[in-house]
């Protein structure tokens, strides 16, 4: 992790911290105007969220409460000018076993505004009230179209850790061309492999915000019970070739954009997970019209693509110590 030196602090006479009770329909307006072009439902759903629970009483006093205990973003700083928040930043914290850590997030600088060292002042200021609170592992994550903010978070000391991209199927017809490729069910005895290969391309590291639960993917009878009783369908697959274990792929329903999780080594043929892929698309598209991949940046994106999945969006992932 790179180690950030914070410079010593001005203050700022547009910079106040984010008052809950009244800013956060202004501050929804702002990112909707900064981000409307590149927001997806996710995104667009939390703006609804930030807009409704600016207007619910009950849920701005529950809010003021627990600001620096919960994982939202019901912390942060805005940049205000004649009486209008120009520039926000949010600060989530999280917990992960007994490690605490924070993520900066809505980083927004009214285009009227840009260019000026708003978002560097706001930063700034986020790393520090950080850093009064005792932590010192510090996350963020920024498109990787976005050359600008990259070049601003590299000056402040953050590095990259991964690229990560969110793919999401389209309409079309596609079949399996490769006839050496078999796709079965995933069998106990191909579990070993499956977790290391998924271990290492949804590394534990980032699950504290991905919330990957990927002990439903174990075997075993105490597993399939727990998913019975808590009406979970998990499905998994995987793609033989030449005897060989190539890819896994699992199904995982969580009701925002029914997502898979793909398995699969550094030397393994690409072709067979774009054969999984397909095999997925026709077992549960006609119960799930929307489903959704996230997988690290790789040789694999071709072959994700082969089979009729879109990129929504790159993320990269920056990290810091304070």
């Amino acid at each position: 992790m790179t180690s950030v030196t914070l410079p010593t602090q001005t203050i700022h006479p547009h910079l106040r911290p984010l008052n809950i009770l009244r800013d956060l329909p202004a501050v929804a307006d702002l990112i909707e105007s900064c981000f409307a072009e590149t927001m997806d439902t996710e995104g667009k759903r939390y703006i609804q969220d930030m807009r409704r629970a600016g207007n619910d009483n009950s849920f701005i006093k529950w809010a003021t409460r627990v600001a620096e205990t919960t994982s939202l973003p019901l912390t942060g700083y805005i940049w205000e000018e004649n009486n209008h928040i120009v520039g926000n930043i949010s600060l989530v914290p999280f917990r992960q076993r007994r490690h605490h850590l924070y993520l900066i997030a809505n980083v927004a600088v009214h285009p009227n505004y840009r260019r000026k060292g708003i978002a560097r002042a706001l930063t700034e200021r986020a790393l520090e009230h950080i850093r009064e609170k005792q932590v010192d592992d510090v996350w963020l994550h920024v498109r990787d179209d976005n050359p600008e903010a990259i070049h601003l978070y590299s000056q402040l000391g953050f590095a990259e850790y991964a690229r990560r991209t969110t793919w999401q199927t389209i309409a079309g017809h596609y079949e399996i061309n490769n006839s050496e490729i078999h796709i079965t069910k995933r069998h106990p005895t191909f579990w070993q492999t499956q977790q290391r290969w998924i271990s290492r391309l949804y590394p534990d590291v980032l699950a504290w915000h991905q919330n990957w639960n990927l002990n439903s993917l174990k075997p075993g009878f105490w597993n399939w019970l727990y998913l019975l009783f808590a009406d979970i369908n998990v499905r998994q697959w995987v793609a033989i070739k030449n005897n060989q274990l190539q890819a896994t792929l699992a199904y995982i329903p969580h009701g925002r954009g029914e997502s898979l999780f793909a398995g699969a080594g550094e030397t393994s043929d690409p072709e067979a997970l774009t054969a999984l892929l397909i095999y997925a698309r026709k077992e549960l598209l006609h119960y799930y019209p929307k489903i959704s991949l996230e997988f690290p940046v790789s040789n694999f994106d071709s072959a994700i693509q082969a089979a009729g999945f879109k990129q929504t969006r790159t993320l990269i992932w920056m990290r810091a110590t304070l």
